[in-house]
C-alpha cells in the first residue's frame, strides 16, 4: 500500500476519533445542548480559541491558494496569509473582549440590535454570500489536493466530493467541540508538514543558491512587495482587518470564548502564529514555477500538489496530509458559523414557535448539509482561488464600520445608517464582480470603505435617532448566562468521598 494512502487513512481515523470524542463532550456542560453544539457553551479556553483561528485562517486559500499566486508573483503572495494574522491580532487588541461581553451568536443579531430588522435580514445575506464563497474555495484546495496525493484513486471532483464529505461528518456530529479539538491536532500537523516538506523541497533543488539560479531571469522573485504591488498588499491587509473583525466565522470564536481575557488573548497569540505561514506556502509557488512551467497561469492551482508529489513518498504524504488538515479546519469552521446564523437569523425569524431541545439541533445539522451541498455547487464554477476569497471578504465592510464605531463612537451612529450601509456594501460587491469594465480601484476593499465611512459621516450629520445600545442586553442572553455558570460551578465541584465500607 502506498505511503500517502497509509498516511491518509491514518488521518481520517485520528479526525474521526476526535469527532466521536466531541460528542460526549457535547453531552456535557451546559444544559442547552444547542448552545454546545454551536458555540461549545462558551466555554472555550484560550489555545482552542488561538487553533480555531489558526485553523480557520490556514486554510486551502493559504496553502494552495498562495502557493498558485507565488507561481506567478513570487514570495509576495505570502501577504495574504501575513495580513490575515494582522487582522487577528487587530481583534485581539481592540474587538474581541467586546465580542464576548456583548454574550449574541451572530454578527447579524449585533446589527439588528443597533439598526433593526431589516439591516439584520440583508446582514444575514450578505454573510452567508461571503461563507458559502469562502467554503466552496475549500472543496476546491481538497480536490487538487486529493488528486496529486493519490491521482489514480480521486479525480478533482471526486477529491472535492470526499473533501466534502469529511467536512460534513466532523461539523455534523461533533459541533464546535469538534471544530476546536481537530484544529488542535490539525494545526501542529499543518505546521510540521510545511516546514519538513520545504527542507526536503529546497534539498532537492540544490540548496536556496541553486534555487535562484534556476528562476528566470528579469522577476524579483523574493521581494516582498513587488509581486503583488503595494495597493494590494495594503488591499489584502485592509480586506483581512476589515474581514476578521466582523465576517462570522471569525467573530463565533470570540462568541465561545470562556471570557474576555480568553478571547483576547488566543486572538493575539493565533494572530503571530498565523503570520509567517503563507510566506513558507510561497517558496513552493516559487519552486513549482522552475520544475512545472508547463502548468502556466491557468493550471497555478495544481502547482503546490504537483511539486509535493516530486518529495519523497512518505514527506509528501505527511504534507499533502497537512494541506488536507488545514482545508478540513477552515472548512468546518465556515459550516459552523453559516449553521448558526441560519438558525438563529432566519428559521428562528420564520418558525414562530419556540426550537427547543432535539429540534433545535436537528435543524442545526440539516443547515450544515443544506449549506455543504450548496457550496459544492458554487465549487465547480470557481478558478482563482485568492482573487475569489478577497473579492468576497470585502462584503464585510459594513459590518466592521459599525460595529467599531458602535463601540468606540456611539454617539456618530444613527439608526438609519445601518441598512443603507449594507445595501451599499452589497451593491459595491454585485458591480465590482459582473462590471469589470467599472473596477478603478486597485481592490474593491478600497470602494467599499470610501462609500460606507461616507454613509456613516453622512447619517452622523443629517439624521436624529441614535442606533441602539451595542451592549444591550435581553433577558434571554442574562438567562444564558447564569445557566452557563451554573454549570461551570457544577462541573468545578470536587467529587464527593467515597462512604467508608
Amino acid at each position: 500500500m502506498r505511503a500517502q494512502l497509509v498516511i491518509l487513512i491514518a488521518y481520517v481515523v485520528i479526525l474521526l476519533a476526535i469527532s466521536w470524542w466531541s460528542t460526549v463532550i457535547l453531552k456535557r456542560g451546559t444544559s442547552n445542548r444547542t448552545l454546545n453544539y454551536l458555540l461549545a457553551g462558551r466555554n472555550l479556553p484560550s489555545v482552542l480559541i488561538m487553533v480555531m483561528l489558526v485553523g480557520l485562517a490556514v486554510g486551502g486559500a493559504s496553502t494552495v491558494g498562495v502557493a498558485e499566486s507565488a507561481y506567478t508573483m513570487g514570495v509576495s503572495a505570502g501577504w495574504y496569509n501575513a495580513a490575515w494574522g494582522l487582522g487577528g491580532i487587530f481583534v485581539g487588541l481592540f474587538v474581541a473582549r467586546h465580542l464576548r461581553r456583548m454574550t449574541v451568536k451572530t454578527v447579524p443579531q449585533i446589527m439588528g440590535q443597533m439598526f433593526g430588522p431589516w439591516t439584520r435580514f440583508f446582514s444575514v445575506i450578505c454573510q452567508l454570500l461571503v461563507m458559502i464563497s469562502i467554503t466552496a474555495l475549500q472543496y476546491v484546495a481538497g480536490g487538487a489536493i486529493l488528486t496529486a496525493l493519490l491521482p489514480d484513486v480521486f479525480t478533482l471532483q471526486q477529491g472535492m466530493l470526499a473533501s466534502c464529505a469529511i467536512f460534513i461528518f466532523i461539523t455534523l456530529f461533533g459541533g464546535y467541540w469538534a471544530s476546536g479539538l481537530t484544529n488542535l491536532f490539525n494545526v501542529v500537523l499543518i505546521y510540521v508538514g510545511i516546514v519538513v516538506a520545504l527542507v526536503f523541497g529546497l534539498r532537492q533543488f540544490g540548496g536556496f543558491e541553486s534555487l535562484l539560479a534556476q528562476l528566470p531571469a528579469g522577476d524579483n522573485w523574493f521581494h516582498p512587495v513587488d509581486g503583488l504591488g503595494l495597493p494590494r498588499v495594503l488591499g489584502y491587509v485592509a480586506v483581512m482587518v476589515t474581514m476578521a473583525t466582523t465576517t462570522q466565522a471569525v467573530s463565533q470564536i470570540c462568541f465561545a470564548a470562556r471570557d474576555e481575557r480568553m478571547a483576547r488573548n488566543g486572538f493575539i497569540i493565533g494572530g503571530i502564529i498565523i503570520l509567517p505561514a503563507g510566506f513558507l506556502c510561497a517558496f513552493f509557488g516559487i519552486m513549482a514555477a522552475v520544475q512545472f512551467p508547463e502548468l502556466g497561469p491557468a493550471g497555478a492551482s495544481l502547482a503546490l500538489p504537483k511539486l509535493v508529489t516530486g518529495l519523497t513518498p512518505l514527506v509528501g504524504g505527511l504534507f499533502l496530509a497537512s494541506l488536507w488538515a488545514a482545508d478540513i479546519s477552515t472548512a468546518v469552521g465556515l459550516l459552523m458559523g453559516c449553521s448558526t446564523l441560519v438558525l438563529e437569523d432566519v428559521v428562528k425569524k420564520v418558525y414562530r414557535k419556540p426550537l427547543q431541545g432535539s429540534k433545535e439541533m436537528l435543524v442545526s445539522r440539516l443547515v450544515v448539509l443544506v449549506v455543504s451541498l450548496l457550496s459544492f455547487a458554487l465549487a465547480l464554477t470557481i478558478k482563482g482561488i485568492l482573487a475569489t476569497i478577497t473579492t468576497a471578504l470585502a462584503l464585510t465592510t459594513s459590518f466592521t464600520i459599525a460595529i467599531l464605531a458602535g463601540i468606540y463612537l456611539p454617539r456618530i451612529v444613527k439608526r438609519a445608517a445601518g441598512l443603507w450601509l449594507v445595501l451599499a456594501s452589497l451593491a459595491l460587491w454585485l458591480l465590482w464582480t459582473f462590471f469589470p469594465s467599472l473596477r478603478v480601484l486597485p481592490h474593491l476593499i478600497y470602494a467599499e470603505w470610501i462609500a460606507c465611512g461616507l454613509i456613516l459621516a453622512g447619517f452622523a450629520v443629517f439624521a436624529k435617532e441614535p442606533a441602539g445600545d451595542i451592549f444591550a442586553r435581553t433577558k434571554e442572553q442574562d438567562d444564558e448566562e447564569a445557566d452557563i455558570r451554573r454549570s461551570w460551578a457544577t462541573l468545578a465541584k470536587p467529587s464527593p468521598a467515597p462512604k467508608p465500607l
